[in-house]
C-alpha cells in the first residue's frame, strides 16, 4: 500500500526510496540483511559493506531468491580508514554518488573495564565511529551538490545504561549520537538530515555474548513495555521512514526502537 501524508504543500507519497543509492555498512548482519532486502524491495539501490563471507553469501542468495535488483556488495576492512576512503570513492563513481548513508557496522567485545587495553578501545572506536565518519565524508559532496541527503547512525539502547562490560561499545555509540547532532546542525543547510536509530535488544548474533539466553530474554521482556522480542522489520520500518522524504523535517534526533524500554 502506498502511504500518503498531508503536508503544507498538499498530499504526496510519504514512504518512497525508489531509485535512491544507499551506502550501508554491516549490511549483511543480523539486522542488516532484513533491512537491506526491505530497501531493495522498495526499489532502492544498496551498496552493502560487509566482510563476513558467510553472511554476504546469505544476503546475495536471499536477494537472488526474490529476484531483487540493485545490490552491490563490497567486502571492505572498516579498520583500514585510508583504504576504505579509496574504495568508497571508486564505488561512488560507479553508482553516481551515495544519496543515503547508514552507519550500522559495529564490533562489541565484552569484558570487565579494567581488562580492556587502550588499543582495544581504539579498535572499537575505529570500526564503530571513525569508519562512519569516512563514509559520510565520501558521500557528502554528492548530497550537497543535489541539495538532498539522508544519514542515519545506528546507536544502541546501551547508551542509556543497564549493561556492564561493554564500555568501548557504549562509548562508541555515544559518540555516534553526538556526531548525529553535530552533523545535523552543520548539514541542514545542504538539505541533508541526520538522525540516529537506537535499537533495543534484538535477537541477533550480538546476543551470543550472554551465557544464559533464556534468562536474558526474560530480562529484556521485563524491561520492555511491549512484551515481545523485536523483529528486524521493526528496524527496517524506522529506517525507511527516516531516509524518505516523509522525514524531511526531522533531524538531529535519536529514535529508540526498543519496545518501550527507554522513554526519554
Amino acid at each position: 500500500m502506498n502511504m500518503q501524508i498531508s503536508t503544507g504543500k498538499g498530499i504526496h507519497p510519504a514512504i518512497c526510496i525508489a531509485g535512491k543509492v544507499i551506502l550501508y555498512t554491516g549490511a549483511a548482519g543480523g539486522l542488516g540483511t532484513a533491512t537491506t532486502l526491505s530497501f531493495l524491495r522498495a526499489g532502492a539501490k544498496v551498496v552493502a559493506i560487509d566482510n563476513n563471507p558467510e553472511k554476504v553469501e546469505s544476503l546475495i542468495a536471499a536477494a537472488a531468491r526474490e529476484n531483487l535488483q540493485g545490490l552491490t556488495v563490497r567486502a571492505l576492512d572498516l579498520s583500514d580508514l585510508k583504504g576504505l576512503r579509496v574504495e568508497l570513492d571508486r564505488v561512488s563513481a560507479e553508482v553516481g554518488g551515495f544519496d543515503i548513508v547508514i552507519n550500522n557496522a559495529a564490533i562489541y567485545p565484552s569484558k570487565n573495564f579494567e581488562d580492556y587495553t587502550i588499543e582495544e578501545f581504539q579498535a572499537v572506536q575505529c570500526v564503530n565511529v571513525d569508519a562512519g565518519i569516512v563514509c559520510v565524508q565520501a558521500a557528502l559532496s554528492h548530497m550537497r551538490a543535489q541539495g538532498w541527503g539522508r544519514i542515519v547512525n545506528i546507536a544502541s539502547v546501551t547508551v542509556y545504561g543497564g549493561w556492564s562490560h561493554l564500555a568501548p561499545y557504549v562509548q562508541s555509540k555515544g559518540a555516534l549520537v553526538g556526531l548525529t547532532r553535530a552533523w545535523a546542525r552543520e548539514f541542514g543547510a545542504y538539505g541533508v538530515t541526520v538522525n540516529a536509530v537506537s535499537p533495543g535488544a534484538f535477537p541477533t548474533d550480538a546476543e551470543k555474548i550472554h551465557s544464559d539466553p533464556e534468562s536474558y530474554t526474560r530480562f529484556v521482556l521485563d524491561h520492555q513495555a511491549i512484551k515481545r522480542r523485536g523483529d528486524a522489520c521493526d528496524i527496517a520500518n524506522a529506517l525507511t521512514f527516516l531516509i524518505s522524504d516523509a522525514a524531511g523535517f526531522i533531524t538531529g534526533q535519536t529514535l529508540n526502537v526498543d519496545g518501550g524500554w527507554v522513554m526519554h
